[in-house]
């Protein structure tokens, strides 16, 4: 898939994914240009929780950012009529496979509060070490905590 198809394939399931009341989403430009720094990377996931090769098979994405031997996933997505199916934690076993390959001996990743995500990412091995308060603000300005999570890739 080339950095475009890369790119479109992301943008769909990130339109679809994400809930514009939690302003989570990135824009274009944004993803785009996190593709200017050769630490990111982009994963895509197709129905079967294989790698997607196509951007009409991907069904959900991780774009990460690899700095020395840490990786941190920037934004995780799996299309909403696909979750429940734990797709979400095979995206993040192929990521961390991916991270392992790179050189990566920890994962991070920074959520809401209030993401239902949260037991994806503990079935996923990932433990709670940190919190920002009051660090995202929702569409009507309401304050959420940011939740920092790490999982080692050594062990």
């Amino acid at each position: 898939m080339t950095q475009d198809e890369t790119i479109d394939a992301i943008m769909q399931v990130m339109e679809r994914a994400f809930d514009p009341y939690w302003r989570e989403a990135w824009n274009r430009r944004q993803v785009t240009d996190s593709f200017a720094l050769p630490s990111t990377h982009a994963l895509l996931i197709d129905a079967q929780g294989n790698i997607a090769h196509h951007p009409a098979e991907t069904i959900g994405f991780v774009l990460s950012r690899i700095v020395l031997d840490e990786e941190e996933l920037l934004l995780v997505a799996i299309a909403p009529e696909y979750r429940g199916k734990q797709l979400g934690k095979r995206l993040i076993e192929h990521s961390a496979s991916a991270a392992r390959d790179r050189g990566a001996t920890r994962l991070f990743l920074e959520m809401r509060a209030n993401n239902p995500a949260d037991r994806v990412y503990r079935a996923a091995g990932f433990e709670r070490i940190g919190m920002r308060k009051d660090y995202y603000r929702t569409a009507d300005g309401e304050k959420l905590d940011a939740i920092t999570f790490g999982r080692n890739l050594t062990n």
